[in-house]
């Protein structure tokens, strides 16, 4: 009987996918949200694996001439209406009756809303806007990954609040052990690309007096840290990796949410929504 080879995620999505099946256990609460991102991040780790192969696939014996745009291109456009069926299997009710609807919907309307969002999400107005976003943003940003690992680009001294690749926001910062303390930076809620930024300022506004920069923490999420600015009232989750080292900080993030009611109740806005637009 012939064997079948079983896919292996790309290391970034089996650490992703791995953390998420174990905060699901030890988060009950939750739960829900976490299993609605595994079938997510399964989906976005096998588009991954197509990506790197089809961008290393000759050209089709017999072909006149080579399709317009990079050669992955062909892989990303066909698999955008699985990747809505996807969310229309896995996803809350909501998105999955969005879901449903887009299948339905011209090729020419899917590619006019990925555009969109790539070229600038801002784009993204009017009914609706929500939703495609999330649709856009969770299925490209796999490609957005695979784009970024492929660039040739140094960003080091760069200090902005904004990825220097892409130019989206921060959707989590992250601690990392360095001498006796932490060295902050940003994680781009976007294509992952990670930076320093400077420990004591605001990554919405600049402010720098930390009289004016609280951080609140949790006992279940001690090493999750809301860090909030009474400037511009808003707030950015961190992931304090020197107290949890097998922490993924976009996971924890998403597993942290009563630390975002918590934030919210007390008049903070989030910088950047996550994938689930959390």
């Amino acid at each position: 009987m012939a064997s079948h080879n079983r896919f292996v995620p790309h290391p970034r999505w089996k650490r992703r996918i791995e953390r998420a099946e174990q905060l699901i256990r030890q988060y009950p609460f939750a739960a829900e949200i976490l299993r609605f991102y595994l079938a997510i991040a399964q989906f976005q780790a096998g588009l991954f694996a197509r990506l790197e192969t089809a961008s290393g696939a000759s050209p089709r014996a017999g072909a006149q001439r080579p399709a317009p745009g990079p050669p992955e291109l062909g892989e990303l456009i066909s698999s955008f209406r699985p990747f809505l069926a996807t969310v229309d299997q896995h996803g809350p009710q909501p998105l999955a009756e969005q879901a449903h609807g887009l299948q339905s919907k011209s090729q020419e309307v899917c590619e006019q809303l990925l555009n969109d969002f790539w070229d600038a999400p801002t784009n993204l107005a009017g009914p609706g806007s929500d939703a495609n976003e999330f649709f856009a943003r969770a299925f490209l940003q796999p490609y957005a990954e695979f784009v970024r690992s492929r660039a040739d680009m140094k960003w080091d001294g760069y200090t902005g609040s904004r990825c220097p690749f892409c130019a989206r926001k921060p959707g989590v910062g992250v601690l990392r052990q360095q001498g006796d303390g932490g060295r902050r930076s940003l994680l781009c809620s976007f294509c992952q690309t990670e930076w320093e930024f400077r420990r004591i300022v605001c990554a919405a506004c600049g402010e720098e007096n930390h009289q004016k920069l609280p951080v609140y923490t949790a006992a279940e999420f001690a090493h999750v840290r809301v860090e909030c600015c009474d400037h511009c009232k808003h707030y950015l989750k961190t992931v304090d990796l020197t107290k949890t080292g097998l922490a993924e900080p976009e996971i924890d993030e998403l597993a942290s949410v009563p630390l975002d009611l918590w934030a919210q109740e007390h008049g903070y806005t989030k910088l950047q929504r996550n994938l689930l637009r959390l």
